[in-house]
């Protein structure tokens, strides 16, 4: 259907062009730190993590975004360009309001400054080692 190949224009083909094209300008040489590409995935990208079901178009799509950036980590890793792929939490937007009731119970709620705050820390900290993990916004690993 149309609405799925929609979701996976915005969120696997659209951040894979957004690296592709940045990556010459983050790449960095070995006297320098290395430079950091994190994007917003989603834990429901998470073919391990997959408990629930459902969501079909939206976790098809943040799993070809999460095999990207994966993909493009290891390409990069010469370039010393740090690769992650970030889960926000449950943030207080337009998009988790028709699941909040639900999500409330289950989840702590983040505002989208809190979250942000919680991301950067994370891209702050990283070091190669980092380069083509999934993390939480608590810097928790999640599976692939």
């Amino acid at each position: 259907p149309e609405w799925m190949l929609e979701s996976f224009v915005l969120h696997a083909v659209g951040p894979t062009l957004l690296l592709k094209y940045f990556s010459p300008l983050l790449a960095t040489r070995k006297d320098r730190p290395p430079s950091v590409f994190a994007s917003l995935s989603a834990r429901v990208g998470s073919i391990g993590d997959n408990n629930m079901g459902g969501w079909y178009s939206y976790r098809i799509s943040k799993a070809a975004h999460n095999q990207a950036l994966r993909t493009a980590s290891v390409e990069l890793l010469s370039k010393r360009i740090i690769v992650l792929a970030l889960h926000p939490g449950t943030v207080d937007t337009d998009l988790s309001a028709p699941f909040m009731k639900t999500a409330a119970k289950r989840y702590n709620i983040f505002s989208a400054e809190q979250s942000a705050s919680y991301l950067l820390e994370i891209t702050e900290l990283a070091e190669m080692a980092d380069s083509g993990k999934f993390y939480a916004w608590d810097k928790q690993p999640i599976p692939w």
